[in-house]
């Protein structure tokens, strides 16, 4: 009888906000006996080091607002090591399901006959505990919204303007660019006060952050020298210690 040929494999792995102890378990096991890594730019390379010495590192890392590699070119190279390999990881920053677009590469090699696993990663908007931000509290916010804030066409979300309508703390992602139109978003609403941060490198030694109004975004990032990677954090929750100062909460 013909054994049966083993199919080809893709593991789609979270290598989460920055620091590099901030991995799961599984997926520190797995880089460990890894044949070909397909890494981000928001991937600490220090996860390469994990791999034995004969894994082949292949970097597919997209520059915000700069270089890239092309979706398609990473979808071709999913493919070509899977097949050539028998494995291949492919490492993306934060979760690879909170845009990421994971699960498009997942949904690629499965009508490719390849077959898939996913390993989540900690998302980058959880690293605000570092900064004293909870993303929740039962007497400040109940909910959050995780928002992108550059869409596939360049424009902000609409789903900003919903969100604002809740006490909900509001995370945007991929937001630098359009921290002018968010405060006016803010401000035209009546909203301008509502407390906001923004975080750079969150959870590495480097982290940078500053605290303030949402009207004052713009203004915040250029007197911190603040720029992408980063999060926008809006909400009561962001000034939470103030709240703790006056003995409120």
């Amino acid at each position: 009888m013909r054994e049966e040929t083993k199919k080809p494999e893709l593991y789609v792995v979270g290598a989460g906000p920055g620091d590099p102890e901030l991995i799961t378990v599984k997926a520190y096991k797995l880089l460990q006996q890894a044949k070909v890594i397909l890494y981000d730019n928001l991937a600490n390379k220090h996860l390469l080091d994990l791999a034995p010495e004969n894994c082949e590192r292949v970097y597919v890392g997209k520059q915000p607002y700069g270089e890239y590699t092309p979706q398609e070119k990473i979808l071709e190279l999913i493919k070509h090591y899977a097949f050539a390999k028998g494995q291949v990881i492919r490492l993306k920053g934060g979760d690879p399901f909170i845009f990421g677009r994971g699960f498009e590469e997942i949904l690629f090699a499965r009508e490719n006959g390849i077959d898939t696993f996913f390993i989540p990663g900690i998302t980058s908007m959880q690293a605000s505990g570092f900064e004293d931000i909870p993303l929740t509290h039962r007497n400040l916010s109940e909910s959050v919204w995780a928002i992108t804030g550059t869409k596939k066409d360049g424009s902000l979300s609409d789903d900003l303007r919903l969100a604002m309508q809740s006490n909900a703390t509001v995370v945007i992602y991929m937001g630098m660019k359009k921290l002018q139109e968010i405060a006016a978003t803010y401000i035209a609403a009546g909203k301008g006060t509502v407390p906001a941060a923004i975080i750079q490198h969150a959870s590495l030694p480097y982290q940078k952050s500053v605290k303030g109004l949402v009207k004052d975004l713009p203004e915040m990032a250029e007197a911190q020298k603040l720029t992408y990677p980063a999060l926008v954090i809006i909400g009561q929750v962001v000034d939470i210690a103030s709240y703790l100062n006056k003995g409120i909460l």
